[in-house]
């Protein structure tokens, strides 16, 4: 398999094929974002030849010794079919529809027991899609996309420099359900900064209530040294969030969502991990948190936070 860099992908998504159709991010400016940062170009598609190839080699998993071994090890007689691919890549829903189409029909050819295909992809990458080749691409496959909308706060969407704003998500969004392409959010504790993390949760709530994410997973924000926030940080023009500050963000934005749609706290980011469907278990979740908050020591936390060397 071809793959370039670090590969990330969401924790929800670790048993679909993971497919390189794209390598790098198209904005590649968030200043808290160093995911990318060990390739030498900011973006680049990958070749169809090397697609293909990939695609024939993902072929031979129902017979390959590993796969038969680990089946066993599970009790099955063989491998499970490949049913979802993840197609690899910051934000491979950029790609103009034509080849999205192209990638979509390859996929099936060569592996007819996919059912769904998903990727990450950006607000501003949806925009791009005209709302017929969102309906078409819905019935290509594409299902479950994930967005790093971040926060519906506009003032940290200006300074993070995330390329759109809080009205562009929901326009985006309700596209997409239009289109009847579902689609997750990632939200990013600690982004509105020190002493906005409530008002940011609030903002967000907001947003989100007019949106329809299958679920919300929640990461919290960890700076490292080699991105722009922590030159920001270090010329006193923006100052890090507390650990319990983040945690009382979070339980804000729980308490507010009035949206049906499933929260998580997976990725190494998270010290704490709450799991739970909104809103059934919105109460059970709000009253976990108050007692993190209540009992958390910020030190501990902190070290934790100081010493993650890599997300």
């Amino acid at each position: 398999m071809h793959y370039t860099g670090t590969i990330w992908r969401p924790p929800y998504e670790a048993s679909s094929l993971l497919l390189e159709v794209t390598a790098g991010c198209t904005h590649h400016r968030c200043k808290f974002c160093t995911l990318y940062h060990d390739l030498p170009f900011s973006f680049r598609m990958s070749p169809m030849e090397d697609v293909e190839s990939d695609l024939l080699e993902a072929q031979l998993w129902s017979t390959d010794p590993i796969a038969m071994l680990s089946a066993r090890l599970r009790g099955l007689s063989r491998p499970d079919h490949i049913r979802r691919v993840f197609l690899v890549g910051a934000n491979p829903f950029v790609l103009q529809f034509e080849r999205l189409k192209t990638i979509s029909e390859m996929i099936h050819r060569y592996l007819p027991t996919v059912e769904h295909i998903g990727c990450f992809a950006r607000i501003t990458d949806v925009a791009l899609k005209s709302d017929q080749e969102l309906k078409e691409l819905h019935h290509l496959g594409y299902e479950g996309i994930t967005i790093g909308v971040e926060t519906g706060d506009d003032a940290a969407l200006t300074f993070m420099n995330k390329g759109y704003s809080s009205q562009a998500i929901i326009i985006q969004a309700n596209r997409l359900d239009t289109a009847q392409i579902s689609y997750n959010f990632f939200y990013l504790a600690g982004i509105s900064g020190a002493g906005c993390g409530v008002d940011g949760a609030l903002k967000t709530a907001k947003i989100f209530n007019m949106t329809h994410p299958k679920m919300i997973g929640s990461s919290m924000l960890t700076i490292f040294p080699e991105s722009e926030l922590y030159q920001e940080i270090k010329g006193g023009n923006w100052s890090e969030e507390s650990e319990l500050e983040k945690l009382e963000e979070l339980k804000v934005l729980i308490e507010h969502l009035t949206i049906h749609t499933r929260i998580v706290t997976d990725g190494a980011s998270n010290l704490i991990q709450v799991r739970g469907n909104l809103p059934a278990d919105k109460e059970k979740l709000v009253e976990y948190l108050e007692h993190l908050i209540g009992n958390a020591d910020e030190a501990m936390l902190r070290e934790y936070r100081v010493k993650l060397r890599h997300l």
